[in-house]
């Protein structure tokens, strides 16, 4: 496999209070990549792209499109091998650690591996837990798990240790797309004081307010997706 420059993992670890927008390329319109470039807010540090449901094909699209007009790096959030896409920057190599579902812990990531080897994209060893937002989301009715209830905190702490002990250097805390809540300051917390990583948080995160919370409770970087993309929908 090829060498990775890791550039992007040792900012993510070392920087904190980042910003990513989620952009779904099922939703992404091409026409609107200009405007939807310009309307980012300015403290974006990265541009995440992908979804459950998307293609291959739009997925790419999307990527090339965002290219043209920003220089922010592209980070894939793939819900699928086949979303691997070599026009981005690099990969969140997720592996579902808050389910059973084998597809999920690894076997999407071992088919996946053609096509990294084949291409330049840095890889993110990410733990993605996902933890309950109030409603189900896309990512456990495709990949047929369920989320870590919020009050299971020391079950989401461990299940976190576990992912740093096997080696994993990030972790996700994934409240869902369209969540009527986020993933809770306690839980951010606990994680973060149990755990050596940098922790990513996403879904229903809707206000400046409950970022600068998730910021406080422990995130190195929060992600929004949900409330951005409604403006071009």
């Amino acid at each position: 496999m090829k060498t990775h420059t890791q550039q992007l993992l040792k900012q993510l670890q070392l920087v904190g209070e980042q910003l990513a927008i989620l952009i779904d390329p099922d939703k992404f319109k091409l026409h609107q990549t200009e405007a939807m470039v310009k309307a980012l807010p300015s403290k974006t540090d990265y541009l995440f792209v992908g979804g459950s449901t998307a293609t291959g094909q739009q997925t790419e699209a999307c990527i090339k499109s965002l290219k043209q007009q920003t220089d922010l790096p592209i980070i894939l959030f793939p819900g699928h091998y086949q979303q691997v896409c070599q026009a981005a920057d690099a990969i969140l190599f997720l592996s579902l650690l808050s389910g059973n579902n084998p597809d999920y812990l690894v076997h999407h990531q071992v088919a996946s591996v053609p096509h990294l080897r084949a291409s330049k994209l840095e890889i993110l060893p990410t733990a993605y837990l996902l933890i309950d937002g109030g409603r189900p989301s896309s990512v456990e009715r495709v990949s047929q798990t369920s989320a870590i209830a919020q009050t299971e905190v020391e079950l989401i702490v461990n299940t976190a240790l576990a992912a740093e002990f096997m080696g994993k250097q990030l972790i996700y805390l994934e409240a869902g797309s369209g969540a009527l809540y986020p993933v809770s300051t306690e839980v951010i917390s606990a994680v973060h004081k149990a755990c050596r990583l940098p922790i990513i948080v996403g879904g229903g995160l809707k206000t400046q307010h409950q970022i600068e919370q998730a910021y406080q409770a422990g995130a190195s970087l929060v992600v929004v997706g949900t409330a951005f993309e409604q403006q071009f929908i």
